[in-house]
């Protein structure tokens, strides 16, 4: 019987008493379900060993999943300068590969509430391993953008599906514990990406062979998801047991008519924006106002992006854990802390990035720590929006969740971010060159006073850095917006909470308990079918 829905012991029997099903004196229950079902919602079932191992191999795949995403970003300007392409055409390789992820995830996310989810995992993998290494001998930029849009059909399948095997393992704060450890793989795995990117191009002198590490990581992934992985039974962890499924229709409209889901997937989506852009253009960024300091002239992209992958992988290994840290302290006495969390993080990094953008031209040092701080601030939001998502949705649809929030987020975040930045920063070069300095535009830089006063390369350098830099300035304006989604998400995050834990999804037959006693219609926001409970 699942007993997510059931809110004590005392009710329970209080029910039975009702219904002369048990007297008031009636012995204690000692049956194996009951204790189960006890033990589950309080979250206190020990952790098995097949468990431990099943969350290190989806947390080693998520690591080379963003590794993979990102190692292009540490050697994009040599890709550019070999394919002899713009910043419009850079920013398109990652926009291709998110447009490509975002459109497959519903797919995934379909078949992950319905089939065995290890198979699916298992051939997403070995596609974007595959696709990935042949894509690295491309020497042709449409043919190597085509096998890059491919890469993000395969990690469709993996990121729609892995959240929901550790939500069917673990609940309460067991559960957020490994959202975190998993979540935690995203910053790191983006910071290697650069670091393996271009140390990798270094040291074998070409860019190619940067591309050429993930895949071989991917198919020992591949072997430890089929032969070690364990498949737990969906909503096992909350005490149910043969769920029945909506159709996917019947999933979405509910999915809209939720109202904590849907205001953290736009909140998200706001993150999605600001890292998608920051992560692609971080390194160039960096790049272009390090040159123009006296004494870093000759400095490479290479040890740029060493520097920024340090950066984002320290940021992630102190960000992610603490976002989870404090919303499992506060949510004990504050239940609308998650949101309000996420909304805080977004508030102290946008001014954080917005200065490390306005003095990356002056300021080395300084620069390094106002974005470090900035990527803390925003990394404390991974874990907690994956644990909105799943205790405010039914066990059987939170693939279709998943998809749906990946759909949304990079349709409207990272999937056009670095080419939006990309086509802004183009457009803002040729209006330098030909001397045109919009006047807002101007007014926004710190250091833009001579701005015409050079000529020949430097004067380039100077126009290159100050368009990638004013197209970038966006992504703080963006953090503002995702910190009000977040602040509405808080006024609905409880109430939406407790009709997830009321809705039972699963018909367990006549004559348990759930099927005796329909629940209020009024009462389900939106979950238009009636369902039971105790």
């Amino acid at each position: 019987m699942p007993t997510q829905v059931l809110h004590s012991n005392n009710t329970v029997k209080t029910v039975l008493q009702i219904m002369n099903a048990e007297p008031s004196s009636a012995p204690n229950n000692h049956s194996q379900q009951h204790l189960m079902n006890d033990e589950t919602v309080s979250g206190r079932l020990p952790i098995t060993g097949r468990q431990k191992i099943t969350v290190v191999i989806l947390c080693f795949v998520n690591l080379i999943n963003y590794m993979d995403r990102y190692t292009i970003a540490g050697i994009l300007a040599d890709i550019q300068h070999q394919f002899k392409i713009g910043d419009d055409k850079g920013g398109l390789l990652q926009t291709a590969f998110v447009i490509s992820y975002m459109i497959c995830a519903p797919v995934f996310g379909y078949l992950g509430d319905r089939y065995n989810r290890k198979y699916i995992m298992a051939f997403g993998v070995f596609l974007w391993s595959l696709t990935t290494f042949v894509g690295s001998y491309m020497n042709e930029y449409y043919l190597f953008l085509f096998f890059r849009s491919l890469v993000g059909v395969g990690e469709a399948s993996y990121s729609t599906i892995a959240p929901t095997i550790i939500s069917d393992m673990f609940v309460k704060d067991v559960r957020s514990k490994m959202l975190a450890l998993f979540y935690f793989a995203i910053p790191v795995g983006s910071g290697l990406g650069y670091i393996i990117g271009s140390e990798t191009a270094r040291i074998l002198g070409s860019w190619h062979w940067g591309l050429r590490v993930t895949p071989v990581l991917g198919m020992l992934a591949v072997l430890l998801i089929m032969f070690v992985m364990e498949e737990p039974e969906r909503g096992q962890s909350e005490g149910y047991s043969h769920l029945t499924t909506t159709s996917w229709t019947e999933d979405i409209q509910l999915l809209c008519r939720n109202r904590s889901f849907m205001l953290s997937t736009a909140g998200f989506t706001c993150v999605a924006f600001v890292t998608g852009s920051l992560a692609w253009w971080g390194p160039q960024i960096m790049w272009s106002g390090l040159k123009m300091q006296e004494g870093y002239e000759d400095v490479t992209i290479n040890s740029v992006s060493l520097n920024f992958g340090i950066i984002a992988m320290a940021a992630g290994l102190i960000g992610v854990p603490l976002g989870s840290y404090l919303a499992q302290r506060l949510k004990v006495h504050y239940p609308k802390a998650d949101p309000l969390i996420c909304a805080g993080g977004l508030l102290i990094s946008a001014p954080l990035l917005f200065l490390g953008l306005a003095l990356a031209d002056k300021y080395n040092y300084l620069v390094l720590v106002l974005i470090f701080f900035g990527q803390v601030s925003l990394n404390l939001n991974w874990s907690i929006v994956a644990d909105i998502l799943l205790y405010v949705v039914s066990p059987t649809r939170r693939s279709t969740a998943e998809a749906f929030q990946i759909l949304f987020s990079h349709a409207f975040g990272d999937a056009g971010s670095p080419y939006l930045i990309g086509v802004i920063s183009e457009i803002l070069k040729k209006l330098f060159a030909k001397g045109t300095i919009p006047l807002l535009l101007a007014s926004m830089s710190l250091a833009s006073n001579n701005l015409q006063a050079s000529s020949g390369d430097k004067q380039d350098n100077i126009n290159n850095f100050h368009s990638l830099q004013y197209a970038l300035f966006i992504t703080s304006f963006v953090e503002v917006l995702g910190a009000m989604f977040f602040f509405f998400t808080a006024s609905y995050i409880v109430k939406d909470k407790e009709l997830a834990e009321t809705e039972t999804p699963a018909d367990n037959g006549p004559d348990t308990v759930q099927n005796r006693y329909p629940v209020d219609e009024t009462r389900l926001h939106g979950h238009s079918n009636p369902r039971f409970v105790a």
